[in-house]
């Protein structure tokens, strides 16, 4: 990737109401720096907003909706006008939290896909330009572990995860030498409205803050993939490695439909091998 042309001084990050986006807000929120943040709960960006000026940023908070297009354009081609783009975080996203085997419902697909898939798109596609002109800038797609392999408990919310990830690397490729990097985030299970939704066990689960320490780091290294935690990475690779008709079989057998995720899994995997 390209070194970095600058700090990453003015901000656009999406889903800052809650989570890893609140988390984020407060880790850049610094002098000299401004956050344009976008939320959907307008009681709880306002207070993020807040908490960012009192930290001693300039902050524009906005309740846009990341699946209006035509609004998130009019948001980020605002956003840019002043100093330009530095970084982009499209990191709003839903999950319907993970439950029995077959009880996603079609409206559930297609607002999952709706926001972390096209609200993604809608995030991007309008800042691209204007990086390509200011010629550097930095996207970052927020994805998941859970994009490594289709989980039964979740297929839309791990295809989602999987069609960002796939979509940031191949975004990469396209435009290295143009002065823009492109970084993927795959954090493991974070503290946030989408873990609260879980009736599972969570191994390796992770405050929001310190996600945020990690992917502020990764950012500012322009790494092109930022996956954490490590344990949680390797377990996914091993098993998007192992043949689908063993991890099939296991993931969709019913006495582990109260546990299947790919943390408890990489859980019973560590067991076994220290054996």
């Amino acid at each position: 990737m390209t070194a970095p042309f600058n700090e990453h001084r003015s901000i656009i990050l999406t889903g800052a109401s809650s989570g890893i986006g609140e988390a984020l807000a407060l880790n850049y929120a610094q002098q000299g720096h401004v956050l344009w943040l976008n939320g959907r709960n307008a009681e709880r960006l306002k207070d993020v907003a807040a908490r960012c000026r009192e930290l001693g940023a300039e902050v524009h908070a906005d309740t846009v909706d990341v699946t209006e297009l035509d609004n998130m354009q009019q948001w980020i081609t605002a956003a840019a006008e002043p100093r330009g783009i530095d970084l982009v975080v499209a990191n709003a996203g839903i999950s319907g939290g993970a439950s029995s085997i077959g009880d996603e419902d079609e409206t559930q697909v297609r607002d999952i896909f709706a926001v972390n898939l096209a609200g993604v798109l809608n995030t991007l596609l309008p800042a691209l330009p204007i990086m390509q002109r200011q010629g550097h800038g930095h996207l970052a797609l927020m994805s998941s572990i859970a994009g490594f392999r289709g989980l039964p408990t979740s297929p839309a919310y791990s295809a989602s995860k999987a069609a960002v990830l796939a979509y940031g690397d191949g975004l990469r490729g396209e435009l290295q030498h143009t002065g823009i990097d492109v970084s993927v985030i795959c954090p493991g299970f974070v503290k946030s409205r989408i873990t609260d939704a879980n009736d599972f066990p969570m191994p390796f689960f992770m405050p929001t803050d310190k996600a945020a320490n990690i992917i502020r780091r990764g950012l500012d290294k322009r790494r092109r993939r930022i996956a954490f935690p490590w344990q949680m990475r390797f377990a996914m690779w091993f098993i998007a490695a192992a043949p689908v008709i063993i991890t099939d079989r296991f993931l969709a057998n019913p006495k582990w439909k109260k546990i299947i995720s790919i943390a408890t899994f990489s859980v019973g995997l560590f067991q076994f091998c220290a054996i």
